[in-house]
């Protein structure tokens, strides 16, 4: 993994039909790894119709630039899960919407299938902001989420996340930029495996590079400052069980927050928030859907 670079994203309310619906297709699935037909229509058509998308996905297939894996669901009707082959990801290395950003490409079905749920259950998320900011008139589109961004935290140890956001509220001549860490969790790992990841997180805040060699200038502040203007938020997105399930481990996180000295660190500088992916879905991230986990009433994200 390479950690990103510090360019600015491009931020829309969405694509511009402007350009080829061709090369946006190839772009969000190098950005975003896997996609179905329905995911791609609703990030980057979300007012056309699905065969517009899958006359494009069928073509790009027949021309060699992506494939497909079918979801193992029987009981509903054949979903396509696509993503880039070789060919395809050599072509989109040159897009100008990715330049600077490193390729994960997935070029086989194999690959795809193991990667498959996880990853479909992240841009799952993305998809719920980005209508959110839809509806709201705020910026959030297909480029300002990045997938697997991976930050050095020390001892040749790295954090990787999910995801990083970048999301504009416009309020009427305002304009204010928010970051945050996407951590989505399937609950398909122990609740204290999930809740460590704070420990990363807070080891990161502090993380400061050593500089190399006797005549380089001291590292200035915090690693993260080479990225980000001020530290992102860290959001939980929490899927895959029971209610009851869920909201448990929200409360171990909380606990991580309360008991740990590092993160309790954390958790006084940057905001810390867990939801229930199908509550984003339903209701809208702005909603009252966010457990701040220093505790406190549930609140919009832009709120923690």
């Amino acid at each position: 993994m390479t950690s990103p670079t510090p360019s600015t994203p491009a931020t829309s309310l969405a694509p511009s039909p402007a350009e080829p619906l061709r090369h946006q297709v190839l772009a969000a699935l190098a950005q975003h790894r896997i996609a179905t037909t329905s995911q791609l229509r609703r990030m980057l058509r979300p007012d056309g119709t699905r065969q517009l998308l899958s006359r494009v996905l069928n073509k790009l297939r027949s021309d060699g630039f992506v494939d497909y894996t079918v979801l193992p669901d029987a009981s509903r009707s054949r979903t396509n899960a696509w993503y880039l082959t070789q060919e395809g990801s050599r072509l989109t290395r040159d897009l100008p919407v990715l330049r600077g950003r490193p390729p994960y490409p997935i070029t086989s079905t194999t690959a795809a299938s193991l990667k498959t749920p996880h990853t479909l259950t992240v841009v799952r998320t993305h998809l719920a902001f980005a209508a959110d900011a839809r509806r709201l008139g705020h910026e959030h589109g297909p480029w300002d989420w990045t997938p697997e961004v991976s930050h050095s935290i020390g001892d040749g140890e790295r954090i990787v996340a999910d995801a990083v956001m970048y999301y504009t509220v416009i309020e009427s001549e305002h304009r204010r930029k928010l970051r945050a860490f996407v951590e989505v969790d399937r609950s398909t790992m122990s609740s204290e495996r999930l809740a460590v990841k704070l420990i990363e997180y807070a080891r990161l805040f502090q993380y400061e590079a050593q500089p190399v060699g006797r005549h380089r200038q001291a590292a200035a502040g915090p690693a993260w400052l080479r990225w980000y203007p001020v530290f992102p938020r860290v959001l939980f997105v929490l899927t895959g069980a029971s209610r009851a399930r869920l909201e448990n481990r929200m409360s171990d996180l909380q606990a991580m927050v309360a008991q740990h000295p590092l993160v309790a660190a954390l958790a006084r500088e940057v905001r810390l928030g867990a939801a229930v992916l199908e509550d984003l879905e339903q209701y809208g991230p702005d909603q009252s859907v966010w457990v701040p986990l220093t505790g406190g009433k549930p609140r919009p994200w832009t709120e923690l």
